[in-house]
């Protein structure tokens, strides 16, 4: 006897939660109905003329079964069978993968089954119910500062649905270049909105762009930053007539210029420039008047020495004489470099009126702030003055040196977020020192929301570029950042200069700075093991660092530690190596600075240097008269000049010099490169020779691979297409660190 295959589609609560929906199979021998979970090649009926064994076509069952297996339907475990039959039921990754399976059953499976002569029935407990939508449409809130109200809706069954709660599992669970078909979006009650993925593709995209920099209300408003205008015009071109958008004629016209754009345009000088501008430093003033055109915010990030402060000065003095600038603009920066500002307004820009609150007279010119152009302060300075500060609107706020703010979390990235300016402008030739947080903390400020919230730029940029290396998500970060972040090296723009010749010299440690180092090596190996093993990697790293900080001591001079046994050994090959270097470079000629980040360092220098009667000046955070410090190298009175890293490694302006010598190497390459950019910039004419003086066999050389690391990222930030590298600390990196001599 030929079995036909029967179904029954219904609904079940599991529990409170839970309700699925399954289909039982049977087989109909004649008017007997036989379940498709028993196994047996017989099976035994009971009828009013007495028991009946009917035999089973267990081949043909199975190819039923089979068949609904196929269509991605999963048999329960045996123990969950019914009696209503064998139970199937669909397993999927998402709610809409499942709802996707049993919609493409109900409408295009069950008809074609029925053809076949399969019975199929549908409990009133099976609720799935698929639909489609009358009508989408989008609408745009006037503006609430750079924030606006999006509400996109979808009308379904003269019903209208806020789309965005709705297709959340879409875009989070979803690539939009791998969709499957057809979507099938839940509205709840186990209704579902069925609409094709070529439908939707075009806009999901830009949905998925808004979504990851916007903030969803709980009613599905969603809080768009007048900074993603340009996505907001994608929406009206690529949605092809599915939506209607209305409303935000102010943000939709934003968007249509951004999209039509064309180019910057050349500006003319301003009036009473005192400086003829390169060609890079024209198109470096033509895009700040871009930005300030649209309102944008953006870094101007030039490598040192190309002149950041000039096309600065150049676009605030053509604010001025546009007759914008109603207001003072303040400009923050690292006390290093308040003379620099004040001196480079007075030379190129005589016509800007700058005022200097530094020092403590400062508090008697407070109430000066209005009369002036430009009001110059200092990162130390602000929580400190942030009364009055906060006080007043400005025309502009600049940070200068803005990778100061790098750390969102902390008191003065905290503070220049609530003053209040019309403009916004970050200036540094390092944007990202080490890690991808840094340029957000930077463009946070500069355009919040541009980047969406911290956790959200972790999860779709740092965490998949600095730890997997995705070169698409790190591509699609510098296509976004690119409109708002100017950057130029040396290399491509001041073909002018002389060459910079890197040289690293090498010396191994003496025996009794060996043993030290061994001492403090396994000393402080173990540390970091056992903080590791109790506290993991990422909460270990103060330890590691310490221990890494006494291990690099040792390799500049025992001296510079505060344990005894370091006191004891009075020898330093890397001291004897700079001695030897030193004066046979001054023989020549030479005129150096030379690079420590550890003060008490440049103090054992300064000993060996009066030792030999070597004329030198010395810029540490200790030095009150600065200006007097660089002017006695500058003048040439003398020509060595010892600085700190902290004190002098920004801001200062050496074209004297042609010898810069790294005494410590340094975790940051960026770090390296501005301390030596002091002689490398605009206005050198002389080669000029880069010495790192390393240990050989210990942590500095492995700091010195690590650089290259962090290089490589920041370059392909800059640049789509540059190296793949990751940038974490790792276990290998670990042990390569604390590596034997």
């Amino acid at each position: 006897m030929t079995p036909t295959p029967r179904l029954l589609l219904y609904g079940q609560q599991l529990d409170t939660q839970r309700y699925v929906h399954v289909m039982a199979v049977n087989f109909n021998y004649g008017d007997r109905v036989l379940s498709a979970a028993d196994s047996e090649d017989f099976s035994i009926v009971k009828t009013n003329q007495g028991f009946v064994r009917i035999k089973r076509a267990m081949e043909i069952e199975r190819q039923a079964i089979n068949y609904l297996a196929e269509l991605g339907f999963t048999v329960a475990p045996a123990e969950k069978n019914s009696p209503q039959g064998l139970l199937l039921f669909s397993e999927a990754r998402t709610i809409i993968d499942s709802a996707s399976r049993w919609r493409d059953f109900i409408q295009n499976t069950l008809p074609e089954l029925e053809q076949e002569g399969w019975i199929i029935e549908i409990d009133d407990s099976f609720k799935l119910n698929f639909q489609t939508a009358q009508n989408w449409d989008a609408e745009i809130s006037e503006s609430q500062n750079d924030w606006f109200e999006m509400h996109f809706n979808v009308e379904i069954d003269s019903q209208s649905y806020p789309l965005l709660p709705l297709i959340m599992p879409v875009l989070e669970n979803y690539d939009p270049e791998n969709l499957p078909d057809m979507l099938n979006i839940s509205l709840g009650n186990h209704s579902y909105l069925s609409v094709s993925s070529d439908k939707i593709k075009p806009i999901l995209a830009v949905l998925f762009e808004l979504f990851n920099t916007s903030i969803l209300e709980k009613d599905g408003t969603l809080k768009v930053s007048r900074f993603n205008a340009a996505s907001l015009a994608d929406v009206e071109e690529q949605s092809y007539g599915l939506f209607s958008l209305t409303g935000g004629k102010e943000l939709r016209e934003l968007g249509q210029k951004l999209k039509n754009f064309t180019g910057i345009q050349d500006v003319t000088l301003p009036v009473n420039l005192q400086a003829e501008l390169r060609h890079y430093q024209q198109q470096g003033l033509n895009w700040l008047q871009f930005l300030r055109e649209y309102r944008f915010a953006g870094i101007l990030a030039d490598d040192m020495g190309l002149g950041k402060t000039i096309q600065t000065l150049a676009h605030l003095l053509q604010e001025k004489q546009s007759g914008r600038m109603i207001l003072p603009c303040l400009i923050i920066a690292p006390t290093s470099l308040m003379s620099n500002w004040r001196r480079e307004t007075e030379r190129f820009t005589p016509d800007l009126k700058v005022l200097t609150l530094q020092g403590p007279e400062r508090k008697q010119l407070f109430d000066k702030i209005n009369d002036y152009d430009l009001v110059l302060t200092t990162y130390p300075l602000l929580t400190r003055d942030d009364e009055t500060l906060l006080k007043h609107d400005y025309h502009y706020l600049i940070l200068d040196e803005a990778q100061t703010i790098k750390n969102p979390a902390s008191i003065a990235a905290q503070l220049v977020r609530q003053i209040k300016t019309n403009h916004r402008l970050c200036l540094t030739g390092t944007p990202m020192e080490n890690h991808l947080g840094e340029l957000w903390a930077q463009f946070d400020f500069l355009m919040p929301g541009f980047l969406g919230d911290n956790a959200s730029f972790r999860k779709r940029y740092r965490t998949p570029i600095e730890v997997y290396g995705d070169a698409e998500q790190k591509s699609r970060l510098s296509r976004r950042l690119a409109p708002f972040m100017l950057r130029r090296t040396k290399q491509e723009v001041a073909n002018e200069l002389p060459p910079k010749t890197e040289i690293i010299r090498s010396v191994p440690l003496h025996a009794k700075q060996a043993a030290l180092y061994e001492s403090i090596r396994l000393t402080m190996e173990k540390k970091v093991r056992d903080a590791i093993a109790e506290k993991g990697l990422s909460r270990s790293h103060i330890t590691i660092l310490d221990a890494l900080l006494k291990l690099r001591q040792t390799c500049c001079d025992p001296r510079t530690l505060s344990l005894k046994e370091a006191q004891k050994v009075k020898e330093s090959a890397k001291l004897d190596l700079l001695m030897e270097i030193l004066p046979e470079q001054l023989e020549e000629g030479r005129r150096i600075l030379i690079f420590s980040q550890f003060t008490r360092m440049i103090a054992l220098i300064e000993d060996e240097l009066d030792a030999r009667k070597i004329a030198y000046s010395k810029l540490t955070g200790q030095t009150r008269k600065r200006d007097e410090a660089i002017e006695r190298f500058k003048s040439g009175e003398v020509s060595v000049f010892l600085i700190s890293l902290k004190a002098g490694g920004v801001g200062l302006n050496l074209t004297e010099a042609d010898t810069v010598i790294i005494y410590d190497p340094w975790w940051n390459p960026a770090a390296e490169s501005q301390a030596a950019d002091r002689a490398h910039r605009i206005g050198q004419d002389k080669p000029v020779f880069v010495y790192k003086l390393i240990t050989e066999n210990t942590v500095e050389e492995k700091i010195i691979a690590m650089q290259e690391r962090k290089r490589a990222l920041a370059e392909s930030i800059y640049k789509v297409g540059a190296k793949e590298e990751s940038l974490k600390l790792t276990a290998e990196d670990l042990t390569a660190l604390f590596e034997p001599l």
